[in-house]
């Protein structure tokens, strides 16, 4: 597919007003996303866990207008209260859909949005956002569309989210959900994400993510700064190769459920993304030290236990930490007696691999 395909039909009649309400989850990378091209294309392909627990609800009221505007008119309100700070990146957003919802400037959107994770807690939830906020605006069209059926809705809803915000793309669908052109997977795409199209071991698909909260507060540096410092990046063109030889080999580990070569991959893919952040010119450290005592205390107990259980990382100090359903009481253990003292606070959220967006009855 490409760009043109999701480009609205002519002729169609939208409704005076209305709502819609999506419930979007965010994720976590087991392949990480580092490096974009223009129009919110990956520099190389990633794929994620989609969670459960961690979501972003969004409701988005929409009422013609007599006049169509020059700009957008919406109104933003987060967790109850006006959030005039969020509105520039939701500008941006619908200045990039335009050309493929061009009914946007027509309507004046009310939209309320709210986190089932603290805002503060270092989660990030743009991804979760955009792909709520997405599905709500693809829901207008869907309303009058009669062609569109759930395959293409889900596709397009991925594409836009993407515009928004990279890793939202991959928040749509679950529970494995790949993104980026890949020669050996079928119908991958740099457009959008695409449920994970091989067979999955039963022990990958009920796998547990427990999200340490090392630091709440903002990053020094933004990933949007981040994604942009791989452009010249001495090591991007073999760190875009390991990639793609990693999502290799992650075939055959998903379909035997080997686990060893499963942590393998996705800790060295953690670390992976922070060695890039450390070697971009400028260079830095998102890590705290507390990340690095949580990593060593994860490895001295798989070490000692032989339990299954390892960690990846966002582009953050919190630290995910991924075990199988089938040793669950002996990781949250584990997690509470050694590393929750390591936490901001000690705080923590405990989640799974989920199924993707739903709609929610407004």
């Amino acid at each position: 597919m490409t760009e043109k395909d999701f480009i609205v039909p002519s002729g169609l009649e939208y409704p005076k007003n209305g709502k819609s309400i999506w419930k979007a989850p965010s994720n976590i990378a087991l392949v990480k996303y580092w490096g974009k091209k223009p129009d919110q294309i990956p520099a190389n392909p990633s794929i994620s866990f989609t969670l459960d627990a961690c979501a972003t609800k969004t409701s988005l009221a929409f009422e013609k207008q007599e006049q169509i505007s020059s700009g957008f008119s919406f109104d933003l309100i987060f967790e109850g209260k006006p959030k005039e700070d969020f509105k520039p990146k939701i500008t941006t957003f619908f200045e990039r859909i335009l050309p493929y919802l061009p009914f946007l400037k027509e309507y004046h959107f009310t939209i309320e949005t709210s986190n089932s994770f603290p805002h503060s807690s270092g989660i990030a939830s743009s991804a979760s956002g955009m792909a709520a906020l997405a599905l709500c605006l693809m829901s207008i069209e869907r309303a009058v569309n009669h062609k569109m059926d759930e395959e293409f809705f889900r596709k397009k809803a991925s594409f836009l989210a993407r515009l928004g915000s990279g890793s939202a793309c991959r928040s749509i669908e679950g529970d494995l959900v790949q993104w980026g052109k890949h020669i050996d997977i079928p119908h991958s795409s740099d457009l959008f994400g695409i449920n994970y199209p091989f067979e999955i071991h039963p022990t990958i698909k009920k796998y547990h993510d427990t999200i340490l909260l090392v630091h709440k507060g903002e990053k020094t540096v933004s990933s949007t700064v981040g994604h942009g410092l791989m452009k010249n990046h001495p090591f991007a063109e073999k760190r875009f190769e390991q990639a793609h030889q990693n999502l290799d080999r992650l075939k055959g580990i998903f379909f035997e459920g080997n686990l060893d070569d499963f942590i393998q991959i996705v800790e060295s893919e953690a670390l992976t993304l922070h060695a890039m952040m450390m070697t971009s010119q400028p260079y830095f450290i998102l890590m705290h030290p507390h990340t690095l005592q949580i990593i060593n205390k994860i490895w001295e107990f798989r070490k000692a236990t032989n339990t299954p259980i390892c960690f990846t990382l966002d582009a953050g100090a919190n630290v995910h930490v991924l075990y199988p359903e089938y040793v669950k009481e002996r990781a949250i253990q584990f997690i509470q007696d050694e590393l929750v003292v390591y936490c901001e606070n000690g705080h923590y959220l405990c989640d799974r691999i989920g199924e993707g967006a739903r709609e929610l009855k407004s």
